[in-house]
This record gives C-alpha cells, sequence and structure tokens, in this order.
C-alpha cells in the first residue's frame, strides 16, 4: 500500500502524467505491482525457513555427536580412575608384602640368632653339668674319664691336656715333656702297673685302677702334674697327662708309642 500512494503523488506531476508510469498509476495494474514485493517476501520467508531447517539439522547432528563424544569422555575418565584405583591396590598390596617378608626374614634371623644363642647356653650348661659329674682328685682337679669329658677340661683353659696311647711291648712313648711305660695290666680288676720317666728320673705305679689319678712333680714345676688312664686292655693302656697351663706351653696332642 506504501508504495502505491507513493507512486500516486508522483504521478500527480505533469511531466509523470504524460509519461508511460503516469498511465500504468492511473489503472488497476499499479495494485498488482504493489503485491508483488510481499510474494518475494514470503519466497525470503521460505528461504529463510529452509536454511533454519536445515540448521537445527545440522545442529541436531553435532549435537549427537557431541553427546557421543561425551559419553565417551566420561566412560574414558571412568576407566582411567579404575585402572588408576586398580594399580594404586597392587602398589600398595606389593608394598605390603615386602614388608611382611622383610618383617619374617628379620623375625626368622632373629629366630635364628636365638637358637644359636640358646645352644651356645646349652653346650655350657651342658659342660658344666658334666664337670660337676666328674669326680675331684686330692688336689681339687676335675678326672675326665673319657674323650669328650678331656675336650671340655681343655676347653675350660686352666690346664693342658695331652692324650695318649702306650703299648705293653712298645717301649717309652713321650707324652708331653715326660715318658711312660706300660709294665703290665690286669682286665679283671681293670688295673694296670706303669713306670714314669721324668727329670732323667723314673719310678713305678703298681697296680693303679682305671681313672685314679697319679700326681708328681717336675723340675722347676710348682704344681703337680697328673696322669690318669682311662682304659686297659691285654697290651694297650689310654689316658691323658694333665699340665699345669704355663705361658708358651705346648698344645695339647695325641701320643702315640715308640721309643
Amino acid at each position: 500500500m506504501k508504495v502505491y500512494e507513493r507512486i500516486q503523488r508522483i504521478c500527480q506531476h505533469e511531466h509523470c502524467r504524460r509519461t508511460p508510469l503516469g498511465r500504468i498509476g492511473g489503472s488497476g495494474v499499479g495494485r498488482s505491482f504493489a503485491d508483488r514485493p510481499r510474494s518475494g517476501l514470503d519466497q525470503r520467508l521460505a528461504k529463510e525457513d529452509e536454511i533454519n531447517q536445515q540448521l537445527q539439522s545440522d545442529l541436531k547432528v553435532v549435537t549427537d555427536k557431541l553427546n557421543v563424544t561425551q559419553t565417551d569422555l566420561v566412560t574414558a575418565r571412568k576407566q582411567d580412575k579404575t585402572a588408576t584405583k586398580a594399580v594404586d591396590k597392587k602398589v600398595t598390596n606389593l608394598e605390603t608384602s615386602v614388608k611382611a617378608e622383610l618383617a619374617t626374614k628379620a623375625n626368622t634371623d632373629d629366630v635364628n640368632k636365638l637358637n644359636g644363642d640358646v645352644t651356645g647356653v646349652k653346650t655350657d650348661l651342658d659342660a658344666t653339668k658334666n664337670s660337676i659329674q666328674m669326680a675331684r682328685s686330692e688336689m681339687g682337679t676335675l678326672i675326665a674319664r673319657n674323650h669328650d669329658e678331656i675336650d671340655q677340661l681343655r676347653h675350660m683353659g686352666q690346664r693342658d691336656y695331652f692324650e695318649f696311647t702306650v703299648q705293653r711291648k712298645g717301649g717309652a712313648t713321650k707324652v708331653g715333656t715326660i715318658q711312660v711305660e706300660l709294665r703290665d695290666t690286669n682286665l679283671k680288676k681293670n688295673q694296670y702297673t706303669i713306670n714314669v720317666l721324668a727329670d732323667d728320673k723314673s719310678f713305678e705305679k703298681k697296680n693303679r685302677s682305671v681313672n685314679e689319678p697319679i700326681f708328681f712333680y717336675t723340675g722347676g714345676s710348682r704344681q703337680a702334674l697328673e696322669l690318669v688312664i682311662n682304659k686297659v686292655t691285654k697290651s694297650s693302656a689310654a689316658g691323658y697327662l694333665s699340665v699345669p697351663k704355663a705361658p708358651g706351653a705346648a698344645s695339647a696332642s695325641t701320643a702315640t708309642s715308640g721309643k
């Protein structure tokens, strides 16, 4: 309508009346011309609506893809969190296991050490018990009856001990700083007769009993030497010589028969 009114005002001029445009304005064709812009607007609106629908369709596609991406992201985050928890749990379990193994090893070492200490104490107690069971001589020394008891006395460190075996027909046997000769044995009475050579002197001990100590002194000795026979046979006798401990003294050894 506005366009039509404008055309009417323009056509009022005389110059315009003479032109074809004025003739057009005076006819009914002007109304049809006024209707043409509205038809173009409808086309634009239709096109914009079509574009809007296309945009909405594209937006829906993008939104759907975005939702999928967000879902995947959330899932990935959950999986990562779950994996992290699993790793932390494994690390914690490993640490606990290592600590337990170390504690077990420490306990085992302590137990082994304690067992060693207990064994040592038990050995000492056994030695003490055996020492108590040993008879004492008139000189106050303990009398060993076999090799094990001789070792126990040797470990006490108070005297030196020389173990020996002397043969009846083997002649003199050197034991420490002395020599001994076996003259006779009596199995029924468990007795023996022996000759001792010390400091170029000799003396004989007749019919002495097994485990009965024989005491004597040598030159320069303030304490007595002790000779004990623990076992006799028809042809031999076995025992030990106990010598007072002295600096530089020879260590205990086993003597054999010989001249």
